[in-house]
């Protein structure tokens, strides 16, 4: 592939970091993911990523920061992966990619998964969380910028991950891209 240039969002536990891994292991590509960012944020304030959420909701100044960062890449050659809510707007020059999931799949996976910073006592807690998450991350948005993130036309391609694999995703993104 010529140009690898991709960003990808969408629903918490779709899979988007599973299936960064693998498309990063195969392309020479930078990897940035504002999660990465905004969870080294949560841990230096000492508060979990949910907590964090509903911190900054009312402070646009960490967002401000992170979309600066994220805006610099459209005038830098090479290619990436963005893992962001907003790369597909900061970095219009991406291919962007929303991956969805059925809710309680995702929190089947989240519990799964034992993220040290996500603790669940129960997939039932994960799916309250994560649906407070997501509603905290799509006001902020919209508060600040007027944007939808749940909005799906947003995106050149919406990938349903609940049936399918990490590598079948990745593989379908890469379909994707070689059609341009």
């Amino acid at each position: 592939m010529e140009k690898f240039r991709i960003s990808i969002t969408g629903d918490l536990g779709s899979g988007k970091s599973t299936v960064m891994g693998i498309l990063s292991s195969r392309h020479e590509v930078t990897r940035v993911s504002t999660g990465v960012i905004l969870r080294k944020l949560a841990q230096e304030e000492g508060m979990t990523i949910e907590e964090f959420n509903r911190h900054i909701e009312g402070n646009p100044a960490y967002d401000k920061k992170i979309d600066d960062y994220l805006a610099s890449y459209e005038s830098v050659d090479g290619n990436f992966i963005f893992d962001s809510r907003l790369a597909w707007h900061f970095v219009p020059s991406t291919l962007s990619f929303y991956l969805k999931v059925d809710p309680r799949v995702a929190a089947e996976r989240v519990f799964n998964a034992g993220r040290a910073d996500e603790g669940y006592k129960s997939v039932d807690e994960a799916l309250d969380k994560l649906t407070a998450r997501r509603k905290s991350e799509a006001l902020r948005y919209k508060n600040f910028y007027g944007l939808d993130i749940l909005n799906l036309s947003n995106y050149d391609c919406v990938i349903d991950t609940t049936s399918l694999t990490p590598e079948e995703v990745a593989r379908a993104i890469e379909e994707r891209v070689k059609k341009g």
